[in-house]
């Protein structure tokens, strides 16, 4: 039997570890194939993670489970690890000792531990990363240092300038991801920065604070350059959860299902890991009953995603149009009004990678199902958690569950978007998976 693993307090714990491209960590992978259970939760973390973080998230959210199953349910729990990057100068509730989570200190500079993680996920680019940080901590007020920093970032997230002018956003790839150039790249800087100043200060940034002034001095706009840079890394990470779950975790499932027959498989996903379990389901052979419910936290992609036909476009479906038919239960999306990053940032991030025509603005095409949950799929029903912790859930299809009611701490830019571990969400699983006493 596996032991308790380091830094989890439940047990029997395994990780799965994933590198960029989805290939996976053979002895990891034989390691969860010997767990002893009937039935197994899976999760995955979210983009603004690294490895210690991940662990904490997959300890504290574990924590409750063994007291809220039946006793004829063996539990044994797995974290999904795949290179994300962490911004170390946005709190995360209950992980980070910052006092006030409402005044976390998120201003334009980068700290040394940020500039470290930018370093690892930006391999070799050193003299660029050090021009970028002395930018952000000096935030002069002039054009052409605003204008330099975009071309750094452009340069960092791989998009060559001539192919930026005027370039326009493609339609998707098999994995679901854009292609083209992204507008936040293409259009002018000054005013994609000033964009996300805006939206800073509409998430509550402290008054003063040039990272959260809207308009105004060129100064101000530092803290929305600072955003752009985040959000050359989101670019990336969408596409990365993407890949992972689709190359990695999907198929290490199904074969350990192939091994394991009798195990129960529900998939937890909170933020872009809620896209790697959720693109995990392509590789789940039609017909298969192994994934027994799927929870996604605060998820970090298309609210439209499982629709079969876009309200928008009826011509197409989502990138995940029907999936939910692979899961032999719920596909239960956790949401809530007080995420910022999903009800500000992802929108924006999301209509810049996808629509050069315009920054400004927003509609349904650009939401979040962490945001308000499932979209334009038959059938699906909408919940509040007091009603899924009194009454259960249905037996299958997708489910939208409001948890504001527990999710709802966190300070400025995101919001609580991280805010996930409590047992009334683990209860939510426990309900999903059928598992409880």
């Amino acid at each position: 039997m596996a032991d308790i693993g380091v830094g989890v307090g439940v047990g029997p714990y395994e990780e799965l570890t994933f590198d960029a491209e989805g290939d996976v960590d053979g002895g990891r992978r034989e390691a969860v194939a010997r767990i002893d259970a009937t039935d197994l939760v899976v999760f995955a973390h979210g983009w603004n993670s690294d490895r210690s973080t991940a662990t904490r998230l997959f300890d504290r959210f574990f924590a409750p489970f063994p007291g809220l199953v039946g006793p004829a349910v063996r539990l044994g729990y797995v974290g999904v690890v795949w290179p994300s990057i962490r911004f170390s100068d946005e709190p995360i509730p209950d992980f980070d000792d910052r006092g006030t989570l409402a005044e976390p200190g998120y201003g334009a500079a980068l700290d040394p531990a940020t500039r470290g993680a930018l370093g690892a996920f930006w391999p070799g680019r050193e003299a660029e990363l050090d021009r970028v940080a002395e930018l952000l901590e000096e935030r002069p007020e002039s054009e052409a240092a605003l204008i330099e920093f975009g071309a750094l970032v452009r340069e960092l997230a791989g998009v060559d300038a001539v192919d930026a002018v005027g370039a326009v956003a493609g339609s998707g790839s098999a994995l679901g991801v854009g292609v083209g150039v992204p507008a936040m790249f293409a259009e002018d800087a000054l005013s994609v920065f000033r964009a996300f100043a805006e939206a800073l200060a509409s998430a509550g940034g402290p008054a003063g604070d040039p990272g959260f002034t809207a308009g105004g001095a060129l100064r101000a706009l530092w803290g929305g350059a600072k955003e752009v840079l985040r959000q050359a890394t989101y670019y990336e990470m969408k596409k990365r959860a993407g890949v992972v779950g689709e190359r990695g975790l999907g198929p290490v499932l199904t074969g350990l299902a192939g091994r394991r027959p009798g195990l129960r498989i529900h998939l937890i996903g909170h933020s872009f890991g809620g896209r790697v379990v959720s693109f995990a389901l392509r590789a789940v052979p039609d017909g298969a009953r192994y994934v027994k419910s799927m929870t996604l936290l605060q998820g970090a992609f298309s609210h439209y995603a499982f629709a079969d036909r876009l309200p928008h476009d009826k011509g197409r479906g989502g990138a995940l149009s029907g999936l939910q038919r692979r899961v032999d239960g719920p596909v239960v999306a956790c949401h809530s009004p007080y995420d910022t990053s999903l009800k500000l940032f992802y929108p924006l991030a999301s209509r810049m990678a996808r629509d050069s025509a315009g920054l400004f603005g927003f509609d349904e095409r650009w939401g979040a199902i962490g945001h308000d949950g499932v979209q334009a799929v038959a059938g699906a029903t909408r919940l509040d958690l007091a009603e899924v912790l009194r009454a259960g859930l249905p037996g299958s299809g997708c489910v939208s569950v409001d948890a504001g009611s527990v999710v709802r701490r966190g300070g400025a830019p995101s919001g609580a978007h991280s805010d996930v571990c409590h047992e009334e969400l683990a209860r939510v699983v426990v309900a999903a998976g059928r598992m409880g006493r």
